[in-house]
């Protein structure tokens, strides 16, 4: 199989004693590219670096994550903002709306939204958004826009009333790990849809896929979530791995 994680954090600290060998699991695996969206200012720079160490297969995106927005965002965007037009990124991310862990900054995280909505329609790049316990939030700023770039509802986990609207408005759907737990029901979700509107994700080092749920994730482990969904729509891995590789690359402009 020829598969693109979509969404992995390689570079985080969970990976310190061993992340080259990771890296190099899961292109064995047939994982042959990562994208990694950022966190905040202080991920960049090992982003950056793993990027640097495997140009063919680690690629970087950029932007404030919903939980890493605090007093200081409007700084923290600034300095991101001058790290984009500086550098080379496939997309806009990790972005979005969290509602789950802490509502103090519901409205600087959404302002913060906005503006980088507004670096994906600048920088002509698609968006990847973080969504949790947000997504009627998430959609209603999304109405502000009379364009929108297109991106990925990162690990999406919504109603098919949800899914359906995310992909009116230009969005693939990010399907990791959740998938394969038994008490997940968005299969259901996803079983009338198809997989033509989802691109595969990990979420490394988080949310691993069963038979590997509670251990750390790893890209490599985007295997697992191809094989579940090929059962799921009842084809063969290689078919399913087709439509949702084609899917990413032809959304973050990979070759």
């Amino acid at each position: 199989m020829n598969l693109i994680d979509t969404h992995t954090h390689l570079y985080l600290p969970e990976f310190e004693t061993d992340r080259q060998e990771v890296v190099e699991a899961a292109i064995w695996a047939g994982v042959n590219k990562m994208l990694m969206p950022n966190i905040d200012l202080s991920t960049l720079t090992p982003m950056l670096k793993l990027a640097k160490a495997f140009p063919r297969h680690c690629y970087p995106m950029i932007g404030l994550h919903p939980t890493s927005v605090k007093e200081d965002y409007r700084q923290q965007l600034n300095e991101l903002y001058i790290h984009l037009k500086e550098g080379s990124y496939v997309g806009i991310g990790e972005v979005g709306i969290d509602l789950y862990w802490d509502k103090t900054y519901r409205k600087e995280q959404t302002e913060a939204f906005r503006q980088q909505i507004e670096w994906a329609l600048s920088f002509n790049l698609p968006l990847v958004i973080h969504s949790r316990e947000s997504l009627p939030l998430i959609f209603s700023v999304l109405e502000e826009f009379p364009q929108l770039p297109g991106g990925v509802f990162h690990s999406f986990t919504g109603t098919r009333n949800q899914a359906e609207y995310a992909i009116e408005k230009g969005f693939f759907l990010g399907i990791g790990g959740i998938v394969t737990f038994k008490n997940s029901t968005l299969k259901d979700t996803l079983l009338p849809l198809g997989p033509e509107h989802l691109v595969l994700e990990t979420d490394a080092p988080f949310l691993a896929p069963a038979p590997k749920r509670g251990k750390r994730n790893e890209s490599s482990y985007l295997v697992f979530i191809a094989q579940f969904l090929a059962v799921l729509f009842s084809m063969d891995p290689e078919t399913l791995a087709e439509i949702t590789t084609r899917n990413a690359q032809n959304l973050f402009l990979l070759t």
